[in-house]
């Protein structure tokens, strides 16, 4: 009882939103490191995408490992947008009245736009993964199965999917900032004298996994990739 009332608390929904966010904030930065092997050629690209499939043998079989991955990163994504939605649910209905005027005191940029931003990332996700995992037709021109690299520069050689990419990776970067120090806060490690170490992981963070999502896009952009 006491464990289902804490889970339905404000206190459980934000425990719930740290830890759902920092197992993606761990899938970012992977993501991030492995799309920058682009730069090593087609052939390692692929060689590297198709060993996603066999990660962990010969311990693990074929795709199992990745399987028990998305069983992990769905659900956590589907408890994060759940845990964010009921928190602004709660925070709605605790005034019901609009400020007269209102003022941001503390808050940032990052903060004012985590709800909005977190929206614009999960369509980007979506759109991603319709391009570029999926090869849903309408959403890549000449998708070819099991040729990642040819999948990618084809993406992203047309310029409005680079700039959507663009904007998902600032909203991305902004959306870390604010999550990464607030992750903290939430699991008692970000206050007092380590509020400053909190604050620049998450500048960190927020700079160094946008720039390296933006590197491949914009690269293939202005010809160094092909």
């Amino acid at each position: 009882m006491q464990a289902a009332a804490l889970y339905r608390s404000s206190i459980g929904k934000k425990a719930v939103m740290a830890v759902t966010g920092l197992i993606w904030i761990g899938y970012v930065v992977l993501h991030m490191y492995g799309n920058l092997k682009a730069f090593q050629g087609a052939e390692y690209f692929n060689h590297y995408a198709e060993g996603l499939r066999d990660i962990g043998a010969p311990i693990f079989g074929h795709l199992h490992l990745l399987t028990i991955a998305r069983l992990v990163l769905i659900p956590a994504l589907l408890l994060h947008v759940w845990s964010a939605y009921s928190l602004y649910l709660a925070a709605r209905t605790a005034r019901p009245m609009r400020y007269d005027k209102w003022r941001a005191v503390q808050a940032n940029y990052a903060a004012l736009s985590m709800r909005w931003g977190g929206v614009a990332l999960l369509i980007f996700i979506l759109f991603h993964l319709a391009q570029l995992t999926w090869g849903v037709r309408g959403f890549h021109s000449d998708f070819v199965r099991g040729d990642a690299y040819h999948n990618l520069i084809g993406a992203f050689q047309f310029w409005p999917v680079t700039l959507l990419y663009l904007v998902g990776v600032v909203a991305l970067g902004l959306h870390l900032y604010h999550g990464t120090w607030s992750m903290f806060r939430t699991l008692g490690g970000g206050t007092g004298q380590w509020d400053s170490v909190t604050r620049a992981l998450a500048w960190l963070l927020a700079i160094v996994v946008p720039v390296g999502f933006a590197a491949v896009p914009l690269a293939v952009q202005f010809g160094f990739l092909s």
